[in-house]
């Protein structure tokens, strides 16, 4: 094996892991999940059947990617972020994978702690998304988003730093 995964982690057959990625304790991937080349794991995540995640993505402890989700390459994603799949669940009424949204976070984009990502939208490249904000739309490139609902309050490059804010 070219990868790491921690004895109390339960990977299920028909999954892609790259080379070098890490999955730490108590991590589940389920089956036709693909993640990608020198990715870090942390405890307790939850990777969902056939999500995509790419190369060099980190994703910190306690995050559950749900079907629907794509990570594309360096992505970030904060302890405890949250991902949704449907717009409307109902318990008594459940939807069925037929209706997940898609939800799609660019290269190099961050997501902050404790952050809910609100399905059906795009976090463009770069993006950063400060812990706590719920994101209700879709995201522009670079842009630095904040609060609930998360509304952009700056951009930023691609390592983070602010480089410029509005009003």
């Amino acid at each position: 094996m070219d990868f790491f995964v921690h004895e109390s982690s339960y990977i299920e057959e028909n999954v892609e892991i790259g080379k070098g990625t890490k999955i730490w304790h108590f991590c589940h991937i389920q089956a036709g999940a693909k993640i990608g080349e020198n990715c870090s794991l942390g405890q307790n995540v939850y990777v969902s059947s056939n999500v995509k995640i790419g190369n060099g993505v980190k994703i910190q402890n306690n995050v559950s990617v749900y079907e629907g989700v794509e990570l594309e390459d360096n992505v970030f994603c904060g302890p405890s972020c949250v991902f949704t799949n449907v717009l409307i669940p109902r318990s008594k009424f459940p939807k069925g994978k037929d209706n997940y949204k898609k939800t799609l976070v660019k290269n190099g984009a961050s997501i902050g702690a404790n952050a809910t990502i609100i399905c059906g939208h795009t976090i463009g490249i770069g993006a950063m998304i400060a812990a706590g904000a719920v994101v209700t739309s879709d995201v522009p490139d670079f842009a630095l988003m904040v609060g609930v609902p998360a509304r952009q309050v700056g951009s930023v490059d691609m390592e983070g730093q602010i480089i410029s804010r509005i009003k």
